[in-house]
């Protein structure tokens, strides 16, 4: 025998569990936020732009060619800002207690399409801290880039800077209790479905229609015995 389900029969379901996906969404909600403000630490970014240039030309125009030479050895750049060449420089100038490993892991390094300039980013738990790692990175690339790829012309288009009121990049709370609402539903509403299933017994007269495929003729209802208006139940129970 083929088990259908309607729309009607997944309305009952969740009506009748409500209260169990109501309560996991909530705990969820409250985990994750709680995890979120108390748990997590913040991670505050800053950031810095740096233009390079293979030479610096005496041409009253910009020369097409070193200009697409240029864009195309953005990578390499971003690979040598991350090299130990760069940031084993900037540790000893820090004294970050960090290796070269752990200081790649807060570095991102990107660059806008078809440009010469590239953004050096960089996340830490101290906002003062990443303004100052997002700088000298910034400064020991460019005394350093001219020694190991000829390079004399490299401008720090605009340093990064703290703000009064620095505001942490992750975690996101609001996103994350959002994230988590969505799974407590989803949690929720499987386990009112998974509930359901497992439960094999009887309480009404839809259940048993559904389950007999016979109507219900009648019912007997439940009676309930008062003891001090009953005399005969206190004769009984004598």
């Amino acid at each position: 025998m083929e088990e259908t389900i309607s729309l009607k029969d997944i309305y009952q379901t969740i009506r009748k569990r409500l209260l169990i996906i109501v309560f996991i969404t909530i705990v969820a909600v409250a985990i994750s936020g709680v995890v979120s403000y108390f748990v997590l630490t913040p991670v505050y970014q800053s950031s810095t732009q740096i233009l390079v240039n293979q030479e610096k030309s005496n041409k009253n125009g910009p020369d097409y060619n070193q200009v697409q030479t240029n864009v195309q050895m953005v990578n390499t750049y971003s690979v040598i800002i991350k090299s130990p060449a760069i940031l084993s420089k900037v540790i000893n100038n820090l004294n970050l207690n960090t290796t070269v490993e752990g200081l790649t892991n807060k570095l991102t390094i990107n660059s806008e399409q078809e440009s010469q300039v590239f953004n050096v980013t960089v996340q830490d738990p101290d906002p003062a801290m990443a303004v100052k790692i997002a700088n000298n990175i910034a400064d020991t690339f460019k005394d350093e880039i001219p020694s190991i790829m000829n390079i004399n012309n490299v401008s720090v288009l605009s340093k990064a800077e703290l703000k009064e009121n620095p505001s942490p990049v992750k975690p996101n709370p609001m996103l994350n209790m959002a994230i988590a609402l969505v799974v407590g539903l989803m949690t929720g509403v499987g386990l009112a479905f998974l509930l359901e299933y497992l439960d094999n017994t009887l309480k009404t007269e839809q259940d048993i229609e559904n389950f007999l495929e016979l109507p219900v003729l009648g019912t007997i209802p439940k009676m309930t015995v008062n003891e001090e208006k009953d005399p005969s139940y206190r004769r009984k129970a004598v």
